[in-house]
């Protein structure tokens, strides 16, 4: 692994994503992508005493269908790696209890996904793991009951709030000297990243996440392209997680402010989850987010060359219902991750 700068990095050995797996709930298959994901819900509960233990069923679920598609059992993983939304991230630490691999839980907020796939190829680049997990999930209904009022209080929505997702995604990362047959994806490999840094830009308003997560997202992104000596040009898509329509369009005016014009190769995921006709005022969010458009949409989309090179990044808002209620602005950050279709040689 060569170190590029002060936050990034190339992946030497260049790690392959092999497999994936993507359970959503009945509002998200409905969306655009539904015929993207592995499983949709119709019940949000999932048939458990609360949705908390749904949310972590749908990981756990994410998990094993990623290795049933490789012909693989838990007890083949060398770790599994991964985080939510909810308080000391029980959700992963739950399934993590039933899936009975090595665990290393991790919290970047929406971002997590981003993070957890970062550090899942480091380690698989470094040799000292095979065959790594890397999972996200969330949940509308646990989430809101966390961190804003209970559903039963109907609390009406504002301009800019974002949707938390109901869902779970994970990704498989393969040593690549040790592929052995023919996997859900052959052609995916990951070359490199940018770790971000904690940004604060002084959003108080815990309903315009995108407003506090577009600053993270364009610093992440202008230092990618300056540490690589790269540009917009050099990716056909660059896809952040959670940004939604508002967050979208800010994160085009702080690009520009430092030279780069990404508008015309962005997508983001919280404007591909749902329609506008699905009423979510600007957009999905929530690890689930990010982590189910990787696996279910756009991957496939890498596999099969149509993008040969990407800039994925989710993006995460570093906040807690303790912090908002004492007043405090919401930092928010942002990993960067290059994932490329492998040519035939």
């Amino acid at each position: 692994m060569g170190r590029i700068g002060k936050h990034s990095f190339t992946l030497e050995r260049r790690p392959r994503i092999i497999s994936s797996a993507s359970y959503v709930g009945d509002k998200e298959g409905k969306g655009p992508l539904g015929h993207c994901f592995d499983k949709i819900c119709k019940d949000d509960t999932l048939g458990l005493p609360s949705w908390e233990q749904a949310e972590s069923r749908m990981f756990e679920s994410s998990v094993r269908v990623a290795l049933a598609k490789i012909h693989a059992q838990s007890s083949d993983l060398s770790c599994l790696m991964g985080g939510d939304l909810l308080n000391q991230i029980i959700s992963a630490g739950f399934a993590a209890r039933e899936i009975r691999s090595p665990f290393i839980g991790l919290y970047g907020a929406c971002s997590t996904m981003s993070e957890g796939i970062m550090v899942g190829s480091m380690l698989v680049d470094g040799g000292y793991m095979d065959l790594v997990a890397c999972a996200a999930s969330s949940h509308f209904s646990s989430a809101e009951r966390q961190y804003r009022y209970p559903l039963e209080m109907g609390v009406q929505a504002t301009p800019t709030c974002q949707r938390t997702v109901t869902g779970a995604g994970c990704v498989l990362i393969k040593d690549p000297e040790n592929l052995n047959g023919e996997y859900p994806f052959n052609s995916i490999e990951l070359i490199g990243g940018t770790v971000g840094s904690v940004e604060d830009f002084g959003i108080t308003d815990a309903n315009n996440m995108g407003a506090a997560m577009a600053p993270a997202a364009a610093e992440t992104i202008c230092t990618h392209f300056r540490d690589f000596s790269t540009s917009p040009a050099n990716y056909d898509r660059i896809i952040t997680g959670d940004l939604g329509s508002f967050g979208s369009e800010m994160l085009y005016e702080l690009c520009r402010g430092q030279g780069y014009d990404i508008k015309s190769k962005h997508d983001d995921c919280g404007k591909l989850m749902f329609s506008e006709e699905q009423n979510v005022h600007c957009g999905g969010s929530g690890c689930g987010c990010a982590a189910t458009v990787l696996a279910g949409h756009i991957l496939p989309k890498i596999e099969s060359g149509e993008y040969k090179k990407i800039l994925f990044l989710a993006t995460g808002a570093m906040l807690s219902p303790v912090s908002s209620l004492q007043g405090e602005s919401i930092p928010a950050i942002a990993h960067a991750l290059v994932i490329k279709h492998v040519e035939e040689i």
